[in-house]
């Protein structure tokens, strides 16, 4: 098999700024390296606010000119974006795996939800409509037009290297706004990848530049500090959200912020227990759990507590777990060796507290960032891991006896992302559709995330929606004209 690297010629490993890769202008580069083994896999240019501004010039230089382009043409671009991304799975899998971890199978995946963003909003782009009415009072007409709001930021995050980013820049091309990239310093391989791709396929210099860098905190605040700069979309933690927000507000930059997560997953007694166990499994396993909307607190009805936490025990304790480009691994590498650390320290604290574990709880010897699928029980309400995110493979399950005591328990977070319901009752899934304070619910289901569907949080789970139509909304601003007729 090739080495995955392969896909990624070292001059594709620079910034991409206006019409070229080009090294950073001190010349530093930093490390990526393979989460499974700690060694590094690539050197990629590692920018300054010089780089970055650099960008900035270059994405207003091509805002005219892209906001004109017909929006038949920016569709078409999208789509052929969505068709080598397709025909490429493979290879951008094996880089997504390399880089961020996870198992081969849930990259191609990955691949394959990204890819969807850029068919959902090539289908948005002919789709961008305005309106011309009689104003009520008669006499005059009013005219709305929408507008792209202008050059954007985004900041990306490492766990769905490819994903994320094309969540953002699908809605905000097919807008007509031009865009400049920051990934995470964990996983720029595939944003570059992804650049590179849509550089093939035809996307004008100006459009889509990538600025790779290990000082991300200099680099994004002199972007937003520039008033060319008039949209921030970010992914990522809470307390980063906040700062960036905070630095938004000088310029009143408009903003998409999708945030930390500490959902719960609420199994009922009168569950399906056997879609209740496989939902919890997706929920919580996806991306080994290091996702947002990973099920973080998972409440049990006391009558089927110990019946679900036998056989969702059994299922944890079956994954293998691996680098993610062998065969059979069902759970690979943890990003680094803080987010180990982190995980390790939350279950020590439950433990600590009275919580029993079940299976899993030990991280193994050897080199990589690894860590085993986890179940815990008896966690008391005063541990850690129940107001933090945990981001990874850990399930503490909690028992409760009332839909009022589950309701304020899964409530009692500054987070609202997503919850989730097991119950065959329609009338008590509609009351947890309305109690819980989440921006988004599965009912039945472990997977909500879809293209199609709106994406993001309440309370400070964060601002704004990404996919569906309100995803295009984000990017456009709305000129309105009176226009006297007597």
């Amino acid at each position: 098999m090739s080495d995955p690297m392969d896909v990624l010629a070292p001059e594709h490993r620079r910034l991409r700024i206006g019409d070229v890769w080009r090294d950073a202008a001190s010349g530093a580069t930093f490390a990526v390296e393979d989460p499974a083994t700690g060694t590094t896999i690539a050197e990629v240019a590692d920018a300054d606010v010089v780089d970055g501004l650099a960008a900035l010039d270059a994405a207003s230089a091509a805002m005219g000119r892209w906001a004109a382009t017909p929006p038949r043409r920016r569709s078409e671009l999208l789509t052929a974006t969505h068709r080598a991304l397709t025909e490429r799975t493979e290879e951008i899998a094996r880089l997504i795996t390399l880089e961020m971890g996870k198992p081969l199978a849930e990259a191609r995946a990955e691949v394959a939800y990204g890819a969807e963003f850029f068919r959902w909003f090539a289908e948005e782009a002919v789709r961008v409509e305005g309106r011309y009415s009689t104003a009520p009072a008669g006499g005059y007409r009013v005219l709305t037009v929408p507008k792209p709001v202008g050059p954007c930021v985004f900041v990306t995050p490492w766990n769905f290297p490819l994903a994320m980013g094309a969540r953002k820049i699908a809605p905000a091309l097919a807008a007509g706004c031009t865009t400049i990239t920051k990934p995470a310093g964990q996983t720029p391989l595939t944003m570059l990848l992804l650049t590179r791709i849509m550089e093939e396929v035809g996307v004008p210099p100006g459009v889509v530049n990538v600025v790779t860098t290990s000082r991300s905190g200099a680099v994004v605040s002199a972007l937003l500090a520039d008033s060319r700069t008039r949209k921030l979309s970010f992914t990522g933690s809470t307390e980063v959200g906040r700062v960036l927000l905070r630095q938004a507000a000088d310029n009143v930059l408009r903003t998409s912020m999708e945030l930390g997560g500490n959902a719960a997953l609420i199994v009922c007694a009168d569950a399906d227990l056997d879609v209740a166990v496989d939902g919890a499994m997706v929920a919580k396993m996806r991306n080994i759990g290091e996702s947002c909307i990973a099920a973080n607190r998972i409440y049990v009805e006391e009558p089927v507590r110990e019946e679900f936490t036998a056989r969702f025990a059994e299922r944890m304790g079956s994954l293998s777990v691996g680098h993610g480009l062998d065969d059979g691994v069902d759970v690979g590498a943890l990003i680094d060796e803080a987010s180990v650390a982190t995980i390790d320290g939350l279950v020590a604290d439950a433990v600590d507290r009275g919580a029993r574990v079940v299976v899993g709880g030990k991280r193994p010897d050897g080199p990589g960032h690894f860590y085993p699928p986890t179940v815990l029980v008896d966690v008391p309400e005063d541990a850690r891991m129940l107001s933090t995110e945990i981001f990874g493979p850990v399930a503490p399950i909690i028992s409760f006896t009332s839909d009022d005591e589950v309701l304020a328990k899964a409530n009692d977070t500054e987070h609202g992302l997503v919850g989730y319901v097991f119950t065959r009752d329609l009338a008590r899934a509609l009351r947890f559709t309305e109690g819980l304070e989440t921006g988004m619910i599965g009912i039945n289901r472990g997977l909500i995330s879809d293209p199609s569907a709106p994406f993001g949080g309440v309370k400070q789970s964060g601002i704004g929606k990404e996919g569906s139509h309100e995803g295009i909304l984000e990017y456009l601003d709305v000129t309105y004209a009176a226009i006297d007729l007597p």
